[in-house]
């Protein structure tokens, strides 16, 4: 910002209406921006009850600059509490800035803010020890010490007041002046009527007027001598500020004692600041050297130079500083207001377009949910490199565009790596890599509410569609279990979502044990606020292979290894191929030594040994969904070979996983398909004709008798079995017809 227009701010702020301390910090901060004295002077030169010649520039040149200095962002904030606005409504955003917040604690518009009135008591009502003693009960419990002053001393023509007394409790305080005729002189000691007297709001220990000897932080002082008295009647009144007293100091401010009931002389800090920020917000200019605890108030019930201090209310506003500052944070939830369905039912908002085909859509959230080695940030990978193709991830057709990845977990080489491997994998020609960003954090992650801004800053004009962070366990804020502590991490994807217009999607362990009996929302870990926010849940879960399966697997791959070695090297090779032999390794392995002429082929044996064990390092997983755009889909199966997954052809349909009976169906053995039994059938049957067949030749009777079914039966199954054959009563090999 130029000198120019700072000066120009400043125009906007009145020096008349600062108290000291604020009019130091302006010639602290115009010093510090490169200003002169004679800047300072001038502008102050518009105070003219309380400009003194030549006093800017004494004051200039004590100004030494400090470890945190005053900046010109303290002109400009001060600039905005007296009204002044930006002409633009944008700037360039610095790192900490939050974005789309609005300047919060505003509760009300000052400048329509009414003045009500305060009214003196006339000499009727005027009862000055029934003011102090309500004033004292009000405050303090009977056994608390009170500090007062009634004597002061002059300096440069002000009067100050002195250390003064502390050694009474208010229970005391009150039985003497209930006794004393209406002469508080007489109980706290004669003051000087042009002057006034004071009290101290917090109880003391007796021992000293500081803020070490405070007993207990209850309340703090908020004054204003900048405003008019029926101003600061009324917006205290309209803050609902927790006023145990508020008294008229009988000149031209009131005293408003503020309930704080701090534990600790650091929440009182706390508390105090939020208090002078929340009235400084709503135009109630405080005097911000009031803040200390043993700070003096005026006290109620004497003369200040021919006025009264009085007080003018008790107990007003909110009941309590919880209550108060709840009241404060509701106001400024700036949500939206309610809306007419009848309004806009026949001009509804366009749906957003989907991310991934019926299954997300943008600026939405999803979570991937699974076990450890299920690869979830292979899978996040995928669907990056999926968007950023416009491609089919998984089961599911992607929208195209740009997509951010945080990587909390890699170090940067190996999540590039992975990229260009799954790149690889997938045998996809990298012609969109400029859509793919990527955020490496390793090391640098901090907790996802103080990420989330962070976040936003870098993408904001990026225009991606998507937002991937992998993995959510690095930046959890809170404990995981905890509903309410998970619900406002959560929120800060939905921040995320809104301000970008992006999806964002990230992956979360399942809980220990077996996840099979549960159901997809409940595997997640920790609250169960994680599977219900997203607006797409997807779950995985590993199926359990059979020995039987994984040796289908393998013929499969050892086929298909054997027709890749007869492409290379027999180009008509399919003349000599039946679809039956592609389907078996037995008879690849004779026709590709056959064709090639070349018994125990080195490389075809390398290529068999190496597709087998690729098929042993696999493993297969089922994924279900959860859905709040769209119908639920089918579970999808797939194959994690690493490092992709790749979907299932059919062979993972029957195929279950732990723990996926119920309870009561635990201890029975699992159903066995048709074709599994027909398989038990027939060994049961080899088994049989092989220990029938020692005494000779085996009949349908003594088959059946061994058995112990009727022959009926098993002729039935010698019908089924495709090696034997019935011939004259006897179980006969069947011989394969010539061709």
């Amino acid at each position: 910002m130029d000198n120019q227009n700072l000066l120009e701010i400043l125009e906007h702020i009145d020096p008349g209406t600062l108290d000291y301390t604020e009019w130091m910090t302006v010639g602290m901060a115009l010093k510090e921006e490169g200003f002169t004295a004679s800047d300072w002077n001038d502008w102050s030169g518009k105070d003219g009850g309380r400009f003194k010649a030549g006093e800017c520039f004494r004051k200039w040149e004590s100004f030494k600059g400090a470890g945190k200095p005053v900046t010109a962002g303290t002109i400009v904030q001060m600039a905005k509490d007296h009204g002044w606005t930006p002409s633009k409504s944008y700037h360039e955003l610095d790192w900490d800035d939050i974005i789309g917040a609005k300047d919060e604690l505003i509760v009300l518009d000052k400048n329509w803010v009414e003045g009500k009135e305060v009214k003196e008591p006339n000499e009727t009502d005027w009862k000055p020890v029934e003011q102090l003693v309500k004033y004292l009960e009000t405050l303090f419990e009977a056994s608390e010490n009170v500090g007062y002053v009634c004597d002061s001393w002059e300096k440069d023509g002000r009067f100050m007041p002195t250390k003064g007394a502390c050694d009474r409790s208010a229970g005391e305080l009150i039985q003497e002046l209930n006794k004393c005729k209406g002469d508080i002189g007489a109980v706290l000691g004669d003051y000087k009527e042009e002057v006034g007297a004071w009290i101290r709001f917090n109880p003391l220990d007796g021992k000293g007027v500081k803020n070490e000897n405070v007993t207990d932080f209850k309340y703090a002082l908020v004054e204003s001598d900048v405003m008019a008295i029926d101003q600061q009647n009324a917006i205290i009144r309209e803050l609902e500020l927790p006023v145990a007293c508020l008294v008229h100091s009988g000149k031209k401010s009131l005293h408003a004692i503020v309930k704080i009931d701090a534990a600790s002389y650091d929440e009182y800090r706390k508390r105090v600041d939020y208090l002078y920020t929340v009235c400084q917000k709503n135009g109630l200019k405080v005097d911000s050297q009031n803040r200390n605890p043993s700070r003096l108030s005026r006290m109620p019930g004497v003369m200040r130079n021919g006025q009264k201090q009085f007080l003018i209310d008790t107990n007003i506003g909110k009941d309590s500083w919880k209550e108060w500052q709840e009241w404060i944070e509701s106001i400024n939830d700036d949500l939206p207001e309610p809306e007419s369905l009848d309004g806009i039912w026949d001009n509804l908002p366009d749906l957003a377009p989907p991310l991934i085909h019926n299954v997300l859509r943008q600026g939405h959230k999803m979570m991937i949910a699974g076990p450890s080695k299920a690869g979830k940030s292979f899978a996040l990978i995928e669907l990056c490199c999926a968007i950023a193709e416009g491609k089919k991830w998984l089961d599911w057709d992607c929208a195209q565009g740009k997509i951010m990845y945080v990587n909390l977990e890699l170090d940067r080489a190996s999540c590039l790596h992975r990229f260009k491997d799954v790149y690889t994998a997938m045998d996809w020609e990298p012609k969109s890599l400029a859509n793919i960003d990527i955020w490496n954090l390793r090391g640098k992650s901090v907790p996802m509410d103080k990420l989330a801004p962070k976040l936003i800053r870098r993408a904001i004009k990026k225009n991606y569609i998507a937002i991937v962070i992998d993995p959510i366990y690095k930046v959890i804020t809170g404990d995981e279990n905890s509903a309410d502590q998970m619900a406002n991490f959560c929120n800060q994807f939905d921040r995320v979502c809104t301000e970008l217009g992006a999806a964002v999607i990230y992956c979360h362990h399942h809980s220990k044990g077996g996840q099979g009996g549960k159901k997809s929302m409940d595997r997640a870990s920790g609250s169960g606020v994680f599977a219900r926010d997203p607006d797409v849940l997807m779950d995985l879960i590993e199926l359990e292979l059979t020995d039987k399966l994984i040796l289908n697997e393998e013929n499969k791959a050892a086929c298909l290894a054997c027709e890749t070695i007869l492409k290379n090297h027999i180009p008509d090779y399919k003349d000599e191929v039946s679809q039956d032999d592609l389907c078996s390794e037995k008879a690849m392995l004779e026709i590709c030594n056959s064709l090639l002429n070349m018994p125990q082929n080195k490389e075809l044996m390398t290529a068999i040994e190496a597709a087998k064990k690729n098929i042993q390092g696999r493993s297969a997983w089922r994924i279900e969904g959860t859905l709040r755009e769209f119908p639920k889909f089918p579970p999808v199966n797939l194959w994690f070979d690493y490092p992709r997954h790749v979907v299932d052809n059919g062979a993972l349909k029957d195929v279950g996983f732990d723990g996926d009976k119920a309870p009561w169906q635990k201890n029975f053995p699992n159903k066995k398909t048709n074709e599994e039994r027909k398989d038990d059938r027939m060994d049961s049957l080899d088994t049989a004709i092989k220990c029938c067949s020692f005494d000779g030749n085996v009949t349908v009777t003594m088959l059946a008798e061994y058995l112990g079914t009727v022959e009926k039966t098993v002729r039935r199954r010698i019908k089924e079995h495709p090696g034997y054959e019935i011939v004259q009563g006897e179980i006969r090999d069947k011989v394969e017809e010539s061709p």
